[in-house]
């Protein structure tokens, strides 16, 4: 895909030079053209966004079929005998990459629309603040200019020296099987997510990590229920120190610290980090103040650089990851470098992430301070997730003491990737405790075992605002 002309000027002039055609890349280039802005999209591969190529997507197709087998295992606690039940992993694989390429194939379609003469294909540098130089010759001169480079999965050592065998995100899609074992290094959702997929799929998986967490949840209680359904499907290696090394076509792991050992693997899936995609980009020619990572300092509610005309958007400025984020956060860079000087900032959505194991985890808005009232909602025993066979995991919630206005929540459970939408809602709009009780709860439902946590955020207020237990219904309803 080419929208430039083999006749171009040297030296090009906009309004608007946007770095990078991903996911916030593109929603700054179409944000600065619909405030009128003469806009150039630069990007070397246009090859789809990061999550319809090597994220969001082809990993939910993995978990999907893992979540499908184990399904169907459980289907005789229902009366329901299935026999022998076999994993084609040729096919799961087959499967996820055409899904994959699906995707990927509907989103280079939107190229398709942008303006002619917008779309360029070549690599930038900065060599000014507000100059860069493509890897065709070209030279490109623009008013503001948009950072949405995005990232790119780090491979620390030892694994930088197992060649093929050290998978990341990028690269574990395209196996033509399923591997018969995989060491995963890095207990981060990314992780986390496929180290699940690929044991629930029969593989035999073993996880590995620096720290004592998984999926870098900070409430205690949700923190203790994933890792009991994580150490269900695979081995947990924690707070471990681990090496490794190539013996033919396996890989030899050893790790020590609060544990050691050793044993072999087939692949190792690197799950460390993506660190913001910056090297090369000559940001020391721009003259903005850089983190100790080398990254830029910016203003979130802006994603203005300093008092720079240079902005920054998506997994480039190493802040919430996430792709609803990346378009918001590309949405705003591309506005306000369109009304470059005048900059407006935007009141940002509360911090909301999802971690698709099975069952789900979702972290909103604000962690809880010593004043924070608390509220706890156990699954355990909550009617519908019972009749499913789905009765773990915890609701956390946290709201202001005095009032019950609620101010963030951690969660893990059946259906909770869903549940958390409500939750992000209720945050967004000011609800408190009280008034999400006022809402109705059709029975039975996951969402009414929300009532508990809810209930004692109320009974802790003052007496006025007290609820008692709703009578009527099984314990747990």
């Amino acid at each position: 895909m080419s929208k430039e002309r083999s006749n171009a000027q040297p030296d090009l002039h906009c309004d608007v030079a946007v770095i990078g055609a991903g996911t916030a890349g593109l929603a700054a280039e179409r944000a600065a053209r619909r405030q009128g802005a003469k806009t150039l999209l630069i990007d070397d591969q246009w090859a789809g966004t990061t999550c319809a190529s090597v994220g969001c997507m082809p990993s939910k197709l993995l978990i999907v079929a893992g979540e499908a087998l184990t399904a169907v295992k459980g289907a005789a606690t229902f009366g329901i005998g299935v026999g022998d039940v076999q994993v084609d992993g040729r096919a799961v694989m087959e499967r996820v990459q055409r899904e994959r390429d699906h995707f990927v194939s509907a989103t280079k379609k939107g190229f398709d629309d942008l303006p002619e003469g917008v779309a360029l294909t070549a690599t930038a540098c900065f060599t000014g603040p507000d100059r860069l130089a493509l890897s065709d010759g070209r030279t490109v001169t623009a008013k503001a200019i948009v950072i949405a480079t995005g990232s790119y999965p780090a491979i620390p050592e030892p694994f930088d020296t197992l060649g093929d065998l050290a998978l990341t995100n990028e690269t574990i899609f395209e196996l033509p099987d399923l591997p018969k074992s995989l060491a995963v290094i890095g207990s981060g959702p990314v992780g986390v997510e496929l180290a699940q997929a690929m044991a629930r799929l029969g593989v035999d998986v073993a996880l590995f990590a620096q720290d004592d967490s998984l999926g870098a949840v900070k409430d205690e209680h949700v923190q203790a229920a994933l890792k009991r359904i994580i150490a269900r499907d695979m081995a947990l290696h924690l707070d471990v120190e681990v090496d490794a090394y190539r013996d033919g076509e396996e890989v030899v792991v050893s790790w020590s610290g609060t544990e050691a050992g050793e044993r072999r693997f087939d692949y190792v899936l690197v799950a460390t980090g993506r660190p913001p995609r910056l090297k090369g980009l000559g940001l020391e020619t721009t003259g903005i103040e850089l983190d100790d990572h080398g990254t830029p300092v910016y203003d979130p509610h802006t994603q203005r650089c300093g008092a720079s005309s240079i902005f920054i958007a998506g997994d480039a400025d190493h802040d919430r990851p996430i792709l609803h984020e990346a378009s918001d956060e590309g949405a705003i860079a591309g506005r306000n470098a369109a009304g470059y000087p005048a900059v407006e900032p935007t009141e940002r959505t509360p911090s909301f992430s999802l971690i698709f194991t099975d069952p789900p985890v979702a972290v909103l808005g604000t962690a809880p301070d010593e004043d924070s009232a608390i509220g706890t909602s156990d699954y355990r025993e909550q009617g519908r997730a019972r009749m499913e066979n789905k009765a773990e995991g915890v609701v956390r919630f946290y709201a202001e003491a005095d009032t019950g206005k609620l101010t963030g929540a951690s969660l893990i459970g059946p259906g909770m990737d869903h549940i958390a939408h409500l939750l992000a809602l209720a945050l967004m709009r000011g609800e408190t405790a009280r008034t999400l009780l006022d809402m109705p709860f059709y029975h039975p439902t996951l969402e009414e075992g929300l009532r508990d946590g809810l209930r004692e955020i109320c009974s802790a207020l003052r007496s006025d605002m007290r609820v008692d237990r709703d009578q009527g219904c099984p314990p747990g309803a």
